[in-house]
């Protein structure tokens, strides 16, 4: 259909004149018409004989409505009448909805009576369709169950405007209650093109005209053909948000480029005396090995740590890629001047005492002064960063030297350091460790854009607390997630944990839901947990991309199998349903008292044969797309004899260009641990005491390979 945006600019412009952050419902009329909304025929009445004659027309029965911008919610002002099927009626439920709607608000401006085709129930199913502007996100519009159950499930689903028409199919297949839509006991399923199509067009309407802020068509009544809203709700922003900062991706990338692989790095407030920053910064920077310019800057000192030491960065000759700030907040804006005027591409600022500490004023000397010359900060109130191929540690924290393919972030500097003891324990080679702290200027999008390039990086994994440009991050994610996998921690799931971001790091927790649906929509995998962040991490450069769906449990043990087949499901994903002649197969080396199927049980006192001849079997048959592998600690196979034998056989395989995802759950005594890093070191995933983990980063990795497309 034609769309009327001129129809709709007239109404907008009208309410906006007037300064009215609601629309009448014969303006909202008005704008469903344009978007092809379909609505039920009505009619406005401002007198009792007018409702009456209005009924008449439209037909009986039909249900009234206050109209006024002062009253929202119709239901809770007893301004809704439903069942009218008399003119008689209809004159009496006009008196009674306007005695209601004074006694809920004497005060309230009042436009009239909505009388409108009252649509019968019967048949159809009660679902919603929104839009809502997120102060990260921006325009969402939104799809679930209508009718009070919104309020009672909250079972509802988001996607960014404006959506695409998968998009809107795949939003109703997202709620919980999807299988009602396919009709349930006897009813009908719903037109979900129809239901598609309103879903569009509300994103559409919300994306053309940002002065839109909410919008509700709720109930919808679908039907097995066609569906249409029975009430409708605009609101309008009369003072909307300014658009962020945000530089093109030849300009990002061109900063991020020296940022992250820099020639040359200025130390502002480099200290020859122990404890201070600027000296942690100064030994890490030697120490770790970076081998490009070092350049101490500190007015009262002629050298630290044998580099010669200049008062300003202005005086140094030549270019400076970076500046690493550990110098107090107060003084930061003036450095950062002449950071500016020596066209330095980027500032570390690693000083606390901006706005998390509610010095938001301070922050924004300094980001004007970033702004004015083009430089972007990273920070403030962070760590510093890492980036191994450049042996580059600008950190106070200590060296890190294992380099790698997993690039991590983090908001927080707590989690941070745990980020770097976890790869330094665990030996997880990284290629870069970055504090993002208050995020003043450059986040996770930016980073998302050098790594995207970055051949040194295959996987990255962000801990985050908001995103400041969501639309921003989903965009660029949506694209690198085709490629490399990206990992989201986001810290606030909960209203407790929303409250605890919010005082800390001047970070604003979003809507969970909100954050979970548009991750989804961006490829992203979502981690649960710290540990499962940087499990996934360690564990998802390991894995080869699996071919097909089809897992595969093989275990010595009969409870590992069942705990490994609940773990299965919780992550979606599929036991093969094994084939007669697989069965048969496998059958040939268990025992009779096992159990072929799927998992395949081959006891626990079988020899370590038994374990070499099925997983060789399941690494050579093609319908076979992963394997999990449940190890029980006995004296007939002993641990590190497991490890040695699945690492043979896999290797073997791999030669033969047989490459599939092998993870491994390893139960029993202490020796279980050197057998599980003996497989982690040989690209197996294997975990001791857990049956959840090493299906958790299966499941992490399907989930990427299917957002991707490429299953």
């Amino acid at each position: 259909m034609a769309i009327n945006k001129k129809a709709v600019r007239s109404v907008l412009d009208k309410a906006i004149k007037a300064k009215r952050s609601a629309l009448t419902a014969e303006e909202c009329k008005k704008i469903c018409a344009a978007y092809g909304i379909p609505l039920p025929r009505d009619a406005m009445a401002t007198s009792a004989d007018k409702a009456a004659g209005a009924a008449k027309r439209l037909g009986f029965p039909v249900v009234m409505k206050i109209q006024s911008e002062d009253i929202l919610h119709k239901t809770d002002a007893g301004g809704v009448v439903v069942g009218v099927s008399s003119a008689a009626d209809a004159k009496k439920a006009y008196n009674t909805i306007l005695k209601n709607a004074r006694a809920y608000n004497r005060k309230a401006r009042i436009d009239g009576v909505q009388v409108q085709k009252m649509l019968s129930s019967d048949g159809a199913q009660e679902v919603l369709v929104g839009a809502v502007t997120d102060p990260s996100f921006g325009k969402l519009v939104a799809f679930g169950l209508g009718g009070i159950l919104v309020e009672v499930m909250k079972d509802i689903t988001f996607r960014l405007a404006p959506t695409t028409k998968s998009d809107a199919a795949a939003m109703l297949k997202d709620i919980q209650g999807a299988e009602i839509l396919k009709g349930v006991r006897g009813s009908d399923p719903v037109d979900r093109q129809a239901l598609a199509t309103i879903i569009q067009n509300v994103s559409k309407l919300v994306s053309d005209f940002p002065e839109i802020a909410e919008m509700d068509l709720n109930p919808i009544f679908a039907r097995k053909k066609g569906a249409t809203a029975v009430d409708v709700r605009i609101l309008l922003d009369l003072k909307p948000k300014a658009a962020p900062f945000r530089p093109s991706q030849a300009e990002i990338l061109a900063a991020m480029k020296r940022i992250m692989n820099p020639d040359s790095v200025a130390v502002i407030g480099a200290s020859s005396e122990d404890g201070k920053i600027g000296n942690s910064v100064m030994k890490n920077l030697i120490n770790g090995g970076y081998k490009g310019k070092i350049y101490p800057i500190n007015p009262r000192a002629d050298e630290v740590l044998g580099y010669k030491c200049f008062k300003s960065v202005k005086d140094i000759p030549g270019t400076v890629d970076v500046a690493v700030f550990a110098i107090p907040a107060k003084f930061v804006a003036s450095a950062l001047e002449e950071v500016g005027q020596k066209k330095i591409a980027g500032a570390v600022m690693i000083p606390s005492g901006f706005a998390e500490t509610g010095e938001v004023e301070l922050q924004n000397q300094m980001l004007a002064v970033a702004r004015k010359y083009n430089v972007r900060v990273m920070g403030p109130n962070i760590y510093g960063f890492y980036y191994t191929p450049k042996n580059l540690c600008a950190t106070f924290c200590t060296p890190y030297d294992v380099k790698g393919k997993v690039a991590l972030s983090s908001q927080s500097g707590g989690v941070g350091m745990s980020i770097i003891g976890f790869s330094r324990s665990t030996k997880m080679g990284v290629s870069a460790i970055v504090g993002l702290g208050n995020k003043s200027d450059l986040d996770e999008d930016d980073l998302l854009i050098y790594f995207e390039q970055d051949p040194n990086t295959e996987v990255m994994a962000m801990h985050l607390e908001d995103l400041k440009d969501g639309r921003a991050f989903a965009e660029a994610a949506k694209r690198v997630s085709k490629n490399k996998p990206i990992i989201v921690l986001k810290a606030g799931r909960t209203a407790m944990g929303a409250r605890a971001a919010a005082s800390h790091t001047g970070a604003l927790a979003g809507n969970d839901k909100i954050y979970e649906d548009v991750l989804k929509q961006s490829g992203v995998i979502r981690a649960r947990t710290l540990n499962d962040m940087l499990q996934f991490a360690r564990g998802l450069p390991k894995l080869p991309t699996p071919k097909g769906e089809n897992v595969v449990i093989i275990t010595g043990a009969g409870g590992s199998g069942v705990l490994l087949s609940d773990a299965c499901v919780d992550n979606g994903l599929s036991l093969m349903r094994m084939p007669k002649d697989l069965d048969a197969a496998f059958r040939k080396f268990i025992p009779p008292f096992g159990a072929a199927g799927n998992p395949v049980d081959i006891t626990g006192g079988e020899p370590p044969a038994t374990y070499a001849n099925t997983i060789k079997l399941g690494l050579e048959d093609d319908r076979i797309h992963a394997l999990i592998l449940g190890y029980w600690h006995t004296i007939v196979t002993p641990p590190m004899v497991f490890a040695e034998l699945t690492a043979k056989v896999v290797e073997e395989a791999r030669k033969k260009g047989i490459n599939k995802p092998v993870v491994a759950s390893l139960v029993g005594d202490i020796q279980v641990e050197e057998a599980s890093e003996y497989l982690y070191d040989r690209d197996i995933v294997a975990y001791p005491y857990t049956t959840e983990l090493p299906v958790n980063v299966l499941g992490a990795k399907y989930r990427w390979a299917r957002s991707a497309g490429l299953l």
